[in-house]
């Protein structure tokens, strides 16, 4: 039954478009407005992709809207990590030791370009492209775009207003600037920057490397992964410092100099990307932060929704994952209150921030495990334990990994209060010797557990909920 409040969403990116989706399924009038031109017709990638890494989590939405069947055909199934060393050598770490868990690579412009093109099916759904957000009216909720094509500047009235509108959202800016509440607003930003390189497809078409796999090339100061794509490329993000180190951005200035990095530290990713200077030279740079900020709501008339409210660093892969369970959990919520805006506003985010101070805090956690413990022997041998621990005691034993990425029932600050416990008892268990690995791994599962429940109960009595 359609609804009489005339929905405006800033931003067609993936939270923007699933979101829209969503509300238009559940009978609003929807309009979206986005900056860029639509995807679908001019590729505006621009070498800032980072492929997506969906996981259950975003599986969940996509369940949601019901167009699960539309996404699987462009899913990549990834099982683990497979780690390469300065001198090519490569091991495999799996992500979950039960059967049927994985990750999928998938290309960010395909997936927000399904999205959009079934929201558009909706007769009660329009889409504008090249119209960039230049405030927005809080108060009044009356946004403010100027159209790139003819530079001309429009107004738009509306009921409600999401800004799904990036970690550079146009009405988290305004709620500071209008000054019309108390707003804190962080945006934390890592010393290392990213740059997008593609390793192409083979002469017959197929991958170079292994496509069951995200790659990594841990070297401590710098990082390379790569993703598989369905051409047989594999899209590859180099983490680099701007500034810190023998090598950094700011100094990787010529080609000769570029090549002398690849050759010391990724000798073997050199030899699969033919087309290095042009793309390192071309392809911009991008930073890399996490954004915090409260309220994401003023009153019942606006919301800041996805990376506006919850922008993170890429390294658990959960991004576009955080961003859908976002519309999820609104989702809920508008079957219990649907009517009353200020009310859904409010407990959406007691509800949902707690989990988004979570994620974000384990993206910058698995920024350093990526880069500098994957090859740590300790490190090694506390996956190979996860892994026979999840194989033999299935529903017992969960790794954090595998409680943030594969149980989509458990929240990110579950995950992460269970996860950290465990991972601190498997370390200083294994550090100290206290685990003999050759024994019984039931045996193994009750020392865990119990040093585990210790280390909650610790935390619970010194406040580290």
């Amino acid at each position: 039954m359609p609804k009489k409040e005339n929905i405006l969403i800033i931003g067609a990116g993936l939270c923007g478009s699933m979101l829209a989706l969503r509300m238009a399924q559940r009978g609003y009038k929807v309009s979206v407005y986005e900056g860029r031109p639509d995807l679908r017709t001019t590729d505006i990638s621009a070498g800032r992709s980072i492929n997506l890494a969906l996981s259950d989590r975003g599986l969940k939405a996509i369940q949601m809207v019901g167009i699960m069947d539309k996404v699987l055909p462009y899913c990549i199934p990834m099982y683990g990590r497979m780690m390469h060393d300065i001198e090519g050598n490569t091991f495999a770490s799996d992500y979950s030791g039960r059967d049927g868990e994985y990750i999928n690579s998938m290309s960010r412009g395909t997936l927000n370009g399904l999205l959009l093109t079934e929201a558009e099916k909706h007769e009660n759904v329009n889409l504008y492209f090249n119209k960039k957000c230049i405030g927005v009216d809080i108060e009044n909720t009356v946004a403010n775009f100027k159209c790139y094509i003819t530079k001309e500047k429009l107004q738009v009235n509306a009921d409600i207003i999401f800004g799904a509108d990036g970690a550079g959202s146009a009405l988290r800016k305004s709620y500071y600037l209008e000054k019309k509440f108390l707003f804190s607003n962080s945006q934390n930003y890592l010393t290392h920057g990213y740059k997008e390189l593609e390793i192409p497809a083979n002469k017959t078409g197929n991958h170079r490397i292994s496509k069951d796999h995200l790659h990594i090339w841990p070297r401590g100061q710098y990082m390379l992964i790569a993703l598989p794509n369905l051409d047989g490329s594999f899209t590859v993000t180099l983490f680099l410092a701007y500034e810190e180190g023998e090598y950094n951005f700011n100094n990787l200035v010529t080609i000769e100099k570029v090549t002398e990095f690849f050759e010391s530290q990724f000798p073997d990713a050199l030899a699969l990307i033919p087309d290095l200077n042009n793309e390192f030279f071309n392809n911009p740079t991008g930073a890399l932060g996490t954004v915090k900020c409260s309220p994401w709501y003023y009153k019942g008339k606006t919301l800041l929704i996805g990376d506006a409210a919850h922008a993170i660093v890429p390294f658990y892969g959960q991004g576009m994952n955080a961003s859908f369970e976002d519309v999820i959990v609104f989702d809920e919520i508008l079957d219990q209150s649907e009517g009353d805006w200020g009310a859904i506003f409010k407990a959406y985010q007691k509800e949902r921030r707690k989990d988004t101070d979570a994620i974000a805090d384990l993206a910058i956690d698995n920024y350093y495990e990526m880069r500098d413990h994957v090859a740590n022997p300790i490190f090694k041998e506390k996956r190979k334990l996860e892994m026979a621990l999840e194989k033999a005691f299935p529903n017992e034993y969960f790794s954090k990994y595998s409680l943030v990425t594969f149980n989509e029932n458990i929240t990110y600050a579950e995950a992460m209060k269970i996860g950290r416990a465990q991972d601190k008892a498997l370390l200083n268990m294994i550090a100290d010797s206290e685990i003999d690995t050759s024994t019984d791994l039931e045996q193994i599962l009750k020392l865990v557990q119990k040093e585990t429940n210790n280390i909650l109960q610790e935390d619970k009595i010194a406040g580290l909920k």
